[in-house]
C-alpha cells in the first residue's frame, strides 16, 4: 500500500498548491468625507462607553440589559449564526477525506438448472456476509471547493454582523422607547394639571354665576377648556399604553405595566461622541455585513467558473468478504481496491455559462449595495447630528414660548378679575400655553432621543459592550479577532 499512499499524498499536495479560479476579493476604493456636515465644535471620546448609563436612570439600565437578555429578535439573531455556522461546515466538508463504512449479510440460494429437466439438480444455497471501509477525497484543483467555502464564511460574517445590528437596534429602540414613555408621562401630568385648573375655574363660574357676578357664557367657555383637557387626556393615555406595549414587547415580556425612574426633566444630556466617516467601514455592523455579503458574492464568481475544469476524485475501499461470519477478518477474506476519476463538462448548453453570468451579475449588485449601505450611513450621521442641533435649539425657543405664554395666562387673569378685560383674552391665553405645553414636552424627548440617534448611527465599540451582555451563538462562531481580520480585508 505504500505506492498508493505516496500518489495520495503526492496528488493532496497538488491539490493544496493548486490556483483558484476566479477574482480575489479587493475592498473596493470608498470616497469619505473629511468630517461630518454637522458635527458640533464640542464632542466627546465616548462613543466605546455604555452610553445609556450617561443618562443617569438605573431604571433605564436595568431595562436595558433585560432586553439585551431577552429580546426575542436577538434570539433569532442568535440562531440564523449558528446555521449560518452550519452551512460552513457542510460546505468545506468536501476539502477533507470522506471516510465512512458499509456492512452486508444476505442469504442466497441459486438454481441454474431452472425451468429445465434437470431443475433441482444444481440448487445451491449459501450466506455471504461483508464489512467495507470507503474513502473518497475531490481533489480541489481549481479552487472551487475553496471558493464556495470562502463565500459560506462570508456569509456566515455576514450574519454575525446582521446580528451584532440587532443587538445595537435593541438598545437604541429600548432606549428610545423609555424616553418616548416619560415625554407622554409629562404630558399627561400637563394635561391633568391643567385640567385640574379648569375644572376649579368652572366650579368657581358657576358659583359666580349664581349670584350674577359672570355671564352663562363666561362659565360655558371655562368649560370648554375643561372639557378640551379632559378629551386629551384619554388620547396622551392610549399612547403610553401602546409605548408600554413596545417596550414589553422589546424586553422580551408580555405586554404588562412598565416601571419609571427619574422624571424626563431630571435626566442628564450624554456627551456627544466623537467620530470620523471613515471609521464607519470598521464601527457599523450593517456596512460590515454589506462588505461580506459582496465577499460573498465575489468568491461565487471563482466557484461557478470552476465548473469549467474537470472534477478529479480519489476512492477505494478496504474490508472483508466471506461466506462464513467467523472468516470475515481473516487475511483470506481482505478485499480493497483504489482509483480515481476524472470528470468535466463538454457541452452544457449554457449551463455554466449562465451561473457565472449569475454569479458576476450578484457580485454587481452586491457592490452597488455596499456603497449605497456607505452613502446612507453617511447620512444618517449627519441626519442625526442636525437633529440633535435643532431640536435642542427649538426646546429652548419653546421653554421660551411656555415661559411668556404662561406670564401672558397669568396677566389676562389679573385683568380679567379687575374688570379691566373681559374672559376671552383668558381663554385665548391659555388655549394657546396648553398645547404649547404638551409640544414642549414632545419636544424634549425627542431632544433625548437624538442622543439615541447618534450613537446608533455612529456604530462605536460600545457595540461590543453590549454584544457582551447578548445571549452568544453557541458553536461556529467567529472570534472577535477573526471579525477584525475580516473588516481589514
Amino acid at each position: 500500500m505504500r505506492g498508493p499512499l505516496r500518489r495520495a499524498a503526492l496528488a493532496a499536495a497538488a491539490a493544496l498548491a493548486g490556483c483558484m479560479v476566479g477574482p480575489d476579493y479587493q475592498r473596493p476604493g470608498v470616497v469619505t468625507p473629511d468630517a461630518f456636515r454637522y458635527e458640533p465644535k464640542s464632542v466627546a471620546r465616548t462613543s466605546d462607553t455604555e452610553w445609556w448609563k450617561q443618562f443617569g436612570d438605573p431604571v433605564l439600565e436595568s431595562y436595558i440589559l433585560e432586553a439585551l437578555a431577552h429580546n426575542r429578535n436577538l434570539e433569532v439573531a442568535v440562531a440564523n449564526v449558528e446555521q449560518a455556522a452550519g452551512v460552513l461546515t457542510t460546505t468545506r466538508s468536501p476539502l477533507f477525506p470522506q471516510l465512512g463504512y458499509q456492512g452486508d449479510g444476505a442469504r442466497q440460494r441459486t438454481n441454474p438448472f431452472a425451468g429445465t429437466r434437470a431443475a433441482g439438480i444444481g440448487v445451491q444455497e449459501f450466506t455471504s456476509y461483508s464489512v467495507i471501509a470507503t474513502a473518497s477525497w475531490e481533489l480541489d484543483l481549481w479552487g472551487r471547493i475553496r471558493r464556495l467555502t470562502e463565500s459560506a464564511r462570508a456569509s456566515l460574517l455576514a450574519t454575525d454582523e446582521a446580528r451584532r445590528g440587532v443587538v445595537l437596534s435593541t438598545v437604541a429602540s429600548t432606549a428610545s422607547t423609555y424616553l418616548q414613555l416619560l415625554g407622554l408621562d409629562e404630558q399627561l401630568a400637563t394635561a391633568n394639571r391643567t385640567k385640574g385648573a379648569y375644572g376649579e375655574t368652572v366650579k368657581l363660574f358657576e358659583l359666580q354665576f349664581k349670584y350674577g357676578q359672570v355671564s352663562r357664557m363666561n362659565v360655558e367657555q371655562a368649560r370648554s377648556q375643561y372639557e378640551t383637557a379632559a378629551a386629551q387626556i384619554p388620547v396622551i393615555e392610549n399612547q403610553i399604553a401602546q409605548t408600554e406595549i413596545a417596550l414589553s414587547i422589546l424586553l422580551g415580556r408580555n405586554p404588562g405595566p412598565i416601571t419609571r425612574g427619574k422624571p424626563l426633566k431630571e435626566l442628564a444630556l450624554p456627551a456627544v461622541p466623537a467620530g470620523l466617516p471613515s471609521q464607519l467601514l470598521e464601527q457599523r455592523p450593517d456596512l460590515m455585513q454589506a462588505e461580506q455579503t459582496l465577499v460573498a458574492a465575489n468568491a461565487q464568481i471563482g466557484a461557478a467558473k470552476a465548473q469549467y475544469f474537470p472534477t478529479i476524485s480519489l476512492t477505494g475501499l478496504y474490508g472483508g468478504a466471506s461466506t462464513q461470519l467467523n472468516d470475515l477478518f481473516k487475511g483470506t477474506s481482505r478485499v480493497w481496491s483504489y482509483g480515481g476519476s476524472i470528470i468535466g463538462p463538454i457541452f452544457t448548453g449554457g449551463a455554466i455559462s449562465g451561473q457565472v453570468a449569475q454569479s458576476e451579475a450578484g457580485q454587481k449588485a452586491a457592490l452597488a449595495s455596499y456603497l449605497l449601505a456607505i452613502q446612507n450611513a453617511f447620512g444618517n450621521v449627519d441626519n442625526a447630528l442636525v437633529s440633535n442641533q435643532k431640536l435642542a435649539e427649538q426646546l429652548d425657543a419653546q421653554n421660551r414660548l411656555v415661559k411668556a405664554l404662561a406670564e401672558y395666562a397669568k396677566l389676562a387673569r389679573l385683568q380679567f378679575d379687575g374688570g379691566y378685560t373681559s374672559y376671552t383674552t383668558v381663554l385665548q391665553a391659555e388655549q394657546q400655553l396648553f398645547p404649547a405645553e404638551l409640544n414642549q414636552a414632545t419636544i424634549r424627548a425627542q431632544l433625548y432621543s437624538s442622543y439615541v440617534a447618534i450613537y446608533q448611527a455612529l456604530g462605536g465599540g460600545w457595540v461590543d459592550k453590549a454584544d457582551e451582555l447578548s445571549p452568544q451563538p453557541v458553536a461556529g462562531t467567529l472570534s472577535p479577532e477573526e471579525r477584525k481580520e475580516a473588516a481589514s480585508q
